[in-house]
């Protein structure tokens, strides 16, 4: 009886070895036997270098955000300006929509779903002590139609119990990316000290909310902005290190919305001492990102521009495997 047991087990887990492993062929330690991946793949280190860059007028020196819809690329600044501006892939405006309503305390993310565009006013660098956090959710027909209907997402984080003023650029909750899926909201806060990311979730629908707290992913850097490619499962997230170093951070072949439970890679960008604060994509595998302008003069002199990638060596074979 005990030998019967024994070789069940071994079976069991022979069959578990087989079928749950690293299933990218582009990683390091892809297993072929794998069916299921488990989330453990290993990448080598790259670097990519965007196939254009475009000045962007002086209009969006601030561009916070990135996203494609009605054959345009919508951006904003994040102070003040109430406009949303629409370029075309060379990054030239070619309409501009006033939020004549709303109120721009900081906003630092621009979303999207099939009927609604929703900002993100949740900057909170400074002092780290917002409580009136909000995402402007406007109904696409209405704004395309320059006569937008704004409804307000009210919220604050579960886990932020203190409201004491910090110093700048020191708090975990200052969020600049969120993506919208079904009745979801997922918004990625950095964290400045840490320089890790934390997950949170709420409702998309008008009201008051608590964040609930999701997971924390290691990007080793700051997330500015994010971009959801539902249809083919690829969550592409971009920002910039402490020391000014750009980067994008793939999340693909996850289960449902448990973004951290398949491939993960991380995506160096031959833009030194770029702010990347915008991202968004057509198709999955080619990308367009924002820089706002960084001057510090005579160290640094980088304008604002739109810039065009192609993943698709990195992403082709596994959008066609779904």
């Amino acid at each position: 009886m005990r030998r019967i047991i024994l070789l069940f087990l071994i079976s069991v887990f022979s069959i578990r070895s087989q079928t749950s492993g690293c299933t990218d062929p582009l990683s390091k330690n892809y297993n072929p036997k794998s069916i299921q991946n488990n989330g453990s793949c290993i990448y080598e280190n790259i670097k990519i270098k965007p196939k254009y860059s475009k000045k962007l007028s002086d209009s969006v020196r601030e561009t916070s955000g990135l996203i494609a819809f009605d054959n345009l690329f919508w951006t904003h600044n994040d102070d003040h300006d109430k406009t949303i501006y629409g370029l075309d892939s060379l990054g030239k405006i070619r309409k501009k929509i006033v939020l004549e309503k709303a109120v721009n305390h900081d906003w630092e993310e621009i979303s999207q779903d099939s009927l609604y565009v929703y900002i993100g006013d949740f900057g909170n660098n400074f002092k780290g002590n917002r409580k009136d956090l909000n995402i402007l959710k406007i109904e696409k027909k209405s704004f395309l139609e320059q006569n937008p209907v704004i409804e307000k997402i009210s919220f604050l984080y579960a886990d932020q119990n203190d409201f004491s003023a910090q110093s700048p650029n020191s708090t975990d909750f200052d969020c600049e990316a969120f993506i919208v899926s079904k009745d979801s909201i997922y918004l990625f806060s950095k964290q400045w000290k840490s320089s890790k990311t934390n997950i949170y979730v709420l409702p998309n629908q008008p009201g008051n909310y608590i964040a609930k707290f999701k997971e924390t992913l290691d990007t080793k850097g700051l997330v500015t902005g994010a971009v959801f490619f539902e249809k083919k499962k690829i969550l592409a997230l971009c920002g910039y290190s402490k020391t000014g170093r750009s980067f994008l951070y793939l999340l693909y072949d996850f289960k449902n919305n448990a973004f951290l439970s398949g491939n993960k890679r991380k995506i160096d960008l031959k833009l030194p001492f770029h702010q990347i604060e915008g991202i968004t994509t057509k198709d999955g595998l080619h990308y367009f990102i924002t820089n706002e302008s960084l001057v510090r003069k005579p160290i640094l002199n980088t304008q604002q521009q739109i810039h065009y990638l192609d993943l698709s060596s990195l992403l082709t074979e596994y959008i066609n495997r779904q």
